[in-house]
């Protein structure tokens, strides 16, 4: 399931509110400012700092 592009445009990392991308492979938004993961469970975005992956620099 792909995630809608508005609710992409709305969406904003819970952490420092900065715009987030997706992924490659659409499992995940990625804030490239926290350097953070968030995943994406059966298309429902996880918008929980705590869930999200840090990513490597």
């Amino acid at each position: 399931m792909e995630l809608n592009e508005k609710l992409l445009e709305i969406l904003a990392c819970p952490k420092c509110k900065g715009d987030l991308t997706l992924t490659e492979l659409n499992d995940g938004l990625v804030c490239p400012v926290c350097k953070l993961k968030y995943p994406i469970r059966e298309g429902i975005p996880v918008m929980l700092v705590d869930e999200a992956e840090t990513l490597a620099d």
